[in-house]
């Protein structure tokens, strides 16, 4: 199965760093589909309120999904649900920590709060995980 072997409340989840860089964000939208020029294009970035490209969102997600799935393995893939809220824009040349804890252990359901932040502690996505054991 995989993950944690024991659960409880208040308990810390396995770190996940990540180094995000333009390339990063290239291939990611060459394999999504989705070529919008504020992820791609520098030159049409800089105009935009956000001055420069950004990651996509569910690049950054991926790294929430990736966490739960090193905690709780093949549990977090079958039983899974995620609700996450964006607050900031990922930029390339960020350093991504995502960090979570279990929130409240409940009749087999973990609840799980979740954040990943960039390299200045910015919180870009914050979530609540559930998986059932």
């Amino acid at each position: 199965m995989g993950g944690i072997r024991e659960i409880s409340e208040s308990m810390e989840l396995p770190l996940v760093e990540k180094e995000l860089t333009q390339e990063k964000i290239n291939r990611y939208a060459e394999v999504s589909g989705d070529l919008n020029p504020l992820h791609i294009d520098s030159r049409f970035a800089e105009n935009t309120p956000f001055g420069g490209t950004i990651a996509h969102g569910m690049l950054v997600l991926s790294s929430l999904s990736e966490l739960m799935e090193q905690a709780f393995g093949r549990r977090w893939v079958t039983s899974g649900r995620i609700k996450a809220r964006f607050r900031g824009a990922a930029r390339p040349d960020d350093h991504l920590t995502t960090s979570g804890t279990v929130g409240k252990v409940d009749d087999g359901r973990v609840m799980c709060h979740l954040e990943c932040r960039n390299q200045e502690g910015t919180l870009l996505v914050s979530a609540e995980a559930m998986v059932t054991l």
